[in-house]
């Protein structure tokens, strides 16, 4: 028996190899026959929408109508109102001297989300740890796609190691920098 399988195991390896794939062939044909075969469509009759004519409508004088030269012409007003300009996105909360931290230390701000905060106003560590809830309000309604992330992303309490220097407070929570 041990011989038989010395000089024939590699055929039947490949016999076994072909008898699978066959197997393996025929049943996914039929599989996709099944999907590929639509059950017919039926066809309903709608029934027909009546639609009601519009009458034509009556015709123009052909004369305008005449004007009592009795009114006085009315005077435009001497300065007329310009459209009001939109306001100006006001900075949040005041930018304080010295140099702006990177704010790109805070998880979840890339670079996107770093622009709008700096054109808000937002350039210190020491700002976002002093925001309170009104502040993350007015800061979360102004940054469009980005809405939900001072929550979402605890920046107020990040900004709070960053600001004081706990660069190990805040790795051991937040990860590393």
């Amino acid at each position: 028996m041990q011989e038989f399988f010395m000089d024939y195991g590699l055929w039947l390896l490949i016999g076994l190899l072909v008898v699978i794939a066959l197997v393996f062939l025929l049943s996914g044909k039929r599989r996709d026959d099944a999907e590929t075969q639509a059950p017919p469509a039926t066809v309903v009759d709608a029934p027909e929408v009546e639609v009601a004519a519009i009458p034509p409508a009556a015709p123009q004088p052909a004369s305008p109508p005449s004007v009592s030269p009795s009114a006085p012409p009315v005077e435009p007003d001497p300065a007329p109102l310009a459209a009001a300009p939109e306001p100006a996105l006001q900075p949040v909360a005041a930018a304080s001297d010295g140099q702006a931290d990177d704010l790109l230390k805070l998880k979840g701000v890339g670079p996107k989300l770093h622009n709008l905060l700096i054109e808000l106003g937002v350039t210190r560590f020491s700002q976002i740890a002093d925001w309170s809830d009104a502040d993350i309000a007015a800061i979360d309604a102004r940054l469009g796609n980005f809405k939900g992330r001072p929550v979402r992303d605890q920046w107020v309490d990040q900004a709070k190691y960053l600001a004081a220097g706990d660069i190990a407070g805040f790795e051991a929570k937040y990860g590393k920098l």
